[in-house]
């Protein structure tokens, strides 16, 4: 069975830098555990980057998202006007309503209402005749209310209440079709036509699922319960709700990812300030400078079969003078053997360039070594001295004995001291073009220290970074919680305009 979590990975190194860095840990786990943690720390860096992009990304979809909802809250309350403006068309449209064609069949000649008068009285003179004529005529309340060109004919009147507010709407159909007012319109034609009319009165009637008032009301009541679920919170499945878990997902993604970043950094820092600690419990701990620089020296040359020796107390080819702290003699085995490299260690702020340069000088002279290099404590060095630097025979490094990140940066300086020896030992032309390249590592190592220097500079960054982005997400999650109590707050209030909105339509029932 595959383990899906796991990529097997063959990789070629050719890089000088990493080359080195990798072989100064034993073949095996331990270097493999060096080259994964490598590879850990870069690839969180890239993606803390793009989280910083997607961090970008979703403030301006979220300013996107309320565009849109706007506009579809706009769309949805003209729709709603058409709906309601559709539906009341449908009844009192003066050419084809269904109230007007139901009157109409009423008070035609030979209509319902005239036979059930012929019947019942008879006569164009009776009482009941006259009576119609009053309230249902030509000139009758009744007709101007129905008449679509009057100003005060319901037909305008409703027009007029659509395009004004809720309230003053609610309050013209009161007016007009409330029991109450008994000199209203729907009052005075029950009064009179309250024996005969029970299809109209039906039509008007809440007892009656099917009615016109009736399919009105559930039509609004609809809309009303259909737009307060998209913005209640307590409905998983609202527009609004969707749109609060997509947001607090993103941002609670973010927030992790964050806070996974952080933990990685410390906890690679803490391993690496670890076996920094272990290491001066073995063989550091407590040493002075010199005697560190030394230890450093002495560990490398036993791995590479050469030979360090300290030579701060013992006089060398110059009189009296000690100058030179620790002597390395190439193995007998070595390419250069019988070549030797002079390391000065140095703890003092008082130090020039120019002064380690003449001390390396004096230093090769004294102790009879081909390539000289100048150890400068971190702690002591000037701000102005690179971590590493070259001149012709001498090198000079800056080094920190509890800083790990600079031992590469010791162990380049080595290297380099090695490889000028091989070739101050050769002599033939031959071996020429293999010191160009010798010399083409030299430039790039010193190229890949600085890198190393800027990169170790911007990891402290970006654990600084980290904790400002965390804050800076946590005051957009209380931005936007704040901003969805106040949406939430709209919502309610539109729920209770609609709730009197029916209320008033079912009261004038």
């Amino acid at each position: 069975m595959t383990n899906e979590t796991a990529i097997t990975l063959e990789l070629t190194v050719i890089d000088p830098e990493l080359c080195a860095e990798l072989r100064s840990y034993p073949e095996g786990e331990e270097r493999q555990d060096f080259a994964i943690n490598a590879m850990r720390i870069g690839a969180l860096a890239l993606r803390q980057a793009q989280g910083r992009i997607d961090a970008e990304l979703v403030r301006a979809e979220g300013e996107q998202l309320m565009q849109n909802m706007a506009q579809k809250l706009s769309e949805h309350q003209d729709k709603t006007t058409q709906q309601i403006s559709s539906t009341l068309k449908e009844y009192f449209d003066p050419n084809s309503g269904r109230f007007d064609q139901r009157v109409q069949r009423l008070i035609s000649k030979d209509g319902e209402l005239e036979r059930l008068i012929m019947g019942q009285i008879g006569g164009d003179g009776s009482e009941l005749a006259r009576t119609l004529t009053a309230h249902v005529g030509k000139d009758s309340p009744l007709m101007q209310i129905l008449n679509p060109d009057a100003n005060s004919g319901i037909i305008n009147s409703l027009t007029k209440a659509t395009e004004q507010t809720l309230s003053d709407q609610r309050k013209r159909i009161l007016n007009e079709f409330s029991l109450d007012n008994p000199e209203g319109a729907l009052s005075r034609l029950v009064k009179e036509l309250k024996k005969n009319n029970d299809d109209i009165i039906g039509e008007f009637s809440l007892d009656r699922e099917d009615s016109a008032l009736s399919r009105l009301i559930g039509q609004v009541e609809r809309a009303q319960q259909q737009i307060s679920n998209e913005f209640s919170l307590d409905d998983e499945g609202s527009a609004l709700a969707r749109m609060r878990q997509q947001l607090m997902d993103v941002f609670n993604a973010q927030s992790k990812e964050n806070r996974d970043f952080q933990a990685e950094i410390r906890e690679r820092l803490a391993e690496m300030t670890a076996r920094r600690e272990e290491s001066n419990r073995s063989t550091r701990h407590g040493l002075e400078f010199e005697d560190a620089v030394f230890d450093f020296i002495n560990e490398r040359c036993q791995k590479a079969g050469n030979v360090a020796s300290r030579t701060g107390n013992i006089a060398g080819n110059i009189g009296r003078s000690r100058v030179g702290d620790v002597v390395i003699e190439m193995g007998p085995e070595h390419i250069a053997a019988g070549t030797y490299v002079v390391a000065e260690a140095k703890e003092d702020k008082s130090y020039t360039l120019s002064k380690a340069r003449q001390e390396l000088d004096t230093a090769r002279k004294n102790r009879g070594a081909q390539i000289g290099l100048f150890v400068m404590s971190k702690s002591t060095a000037p701000e102005s001295w690179e971590p590493f630097s070259r001149y012709g025979s001498d090198i000079i490094i800056v080094w920190g004995k509890d800083d790990p990140i600079s031992d590469v940066v010791f162990d380049a300086g080595l290297s380099v001291a090695i490889a000028l020896c091989v070739r101050s030992k050769a002599h033939n032309d031959e071996a020429g073009a293999d010191f160009e390249a010798i010399e083409a590592a030299i430039r790039v190592i010193e190229q890949q220290i600085k890198t190393l220097e800027e990169i170790d500079k911007a990891a402290r960054r970006i654990t600084e970074l980290g904790s400002g982005i965390r804050k800076n997400a946590e005051k957009m999650i209380e931005t936007l919680r704040s901003q969805v109590e106040v949406l939430n707050d709209k919502v309610i209030e539109l729920h209770q305009i609609f709730e009197n909105a029916g209320a008033g339509i079912a009261v004038a029932a």
